[in-house]
């Protein structure tokens, strides 16, 4: 199974910034060091283009973020400073993203340990998110005669807003956001299909209510791939979540989602979305969770 990082590259922070950049390298070496991961092959992802990232945002968006014009309010809405080395960080996040969707297309399965940055609009980025990589790497399957139609499974505990706003009038990428409804976004755009929960919501309510989700959305969608949004913040223990969901929920909600995808013959290209846990090593567990059960699905889909 073809794996993504670019942790390596590394952009500076404020002290006391609430962003867990480390928790990418943490799951990078965790995925290294782990001798029962056999079968999977790191790669590093190329930078996207400019024409890429404009499949999905504004020519003058994108030309506000790669040249450092984003206002004040920009930047305070992104929630991370603006630096040259930020700018490469999120671009090869985007190419990652794109890579994960061509290999899963080809070989049924594929991961980034980033990715799912679903806050950003066509004109603006927000919540930690520049720029929208899962509809970014979309358009670029389908212009490149790859793709026709795709499901967008987020499960990230925030409402995937932006990923609804540039998917808005394209009937070929159907949107479904299971998330807490009371989180950010304050301001939430309709996904094709949204099911929002209670604050507290456990492990068997949210099976539930995901497993109906899921299925109207696969008979919805009709897709040729399945972008999962694996967010780790549905922990009942992560800072921004505002859900109850134990580890043990988490994987039965992962191997639920990849189960139901390979029965339907889907490829399926995973992205980690947020995880923000109060022990960042008890998020690193749940994403290096997520990998193993991937890793479990590539065996079945080959």
């Amino acid at each position: 199974m073809k794996i993504f990082t670019y942790d390596d590259i590394t952009f500076p922070l404020p002290a006391g910034h609430r962003f867990p950049v480390e928790k990418y390298s943490l799951l990078r070496r965790r995925i290294t060091l782990d001798n029962g991961l056999a079968g999977t092959e790191l790669r590093r992802p190329s930078p996207a283009t400019v024409p890429q990232l404009r499949r999905a945002h504004t020519a003058e968006y994108v030309e506000r973020v790669l040249n450092g014009r984003l206002s004040p309010g920009e930047i305070r809405r992104i929630g991370l400073p603006w630096s040259p080395e930020l700018v490469g960080r999120v671009r090869h996040s985007v190419g990652a993203t794109t890579a994960v969707c061509r290999f899963a297309l080809r070989e049924g399965i594929a991961l980034s340990l980033g990715g799912g940055t679903h806050h950003a609009c066509r004109d603006e980025g927000q919540g930690f998110c520049v720029f929208n990589d899962v509809m970014v790497a979309l358009r670029v399957m389908q212009a490149e005669g790859r793709l026709r139609r795709a499901l967008v499974v987020d499960c990230d505990v925030h409402q995937g807003n932006g990923t609804a706003e540039i998917a808005s009038n394209d009937d070929s990428i159907f949107t479904f956001s299971i998330h807490a409804e009371k989180n950010f976004p304050y301001r939430k755009i309709p996904s094709d299909l949204d099911i929002s929960l209670p604050d507290k919501t456990g492990d068997d309510a949210y099976l539930a209510a995901l497993r109906g989700g899921l299925e109207q959305a696969l008979a919805a969608a009709q897709a040729d791939l399945v972008v999962y949004l694996a967010g780790a913040d549905v922990y009942e223990r992560d800072r921004l979540g505002r859900l109850a969901l134990t580890k043990a929920g988490i994987a039965a909600r992962d191997r639920f989602v990849l189960g139901s995808c390979r029965q339907a013959n889907l490829p399926v290209a995973i992205t980690m979305a947020g995880g923000y846990g109060i022990d960042i090593h008890e998020t690193v567990d749940i994403q290096f969770q997520t990998v193993q059960i991937a890793l479990e699905g590539y065996f079945h889909a080959r």
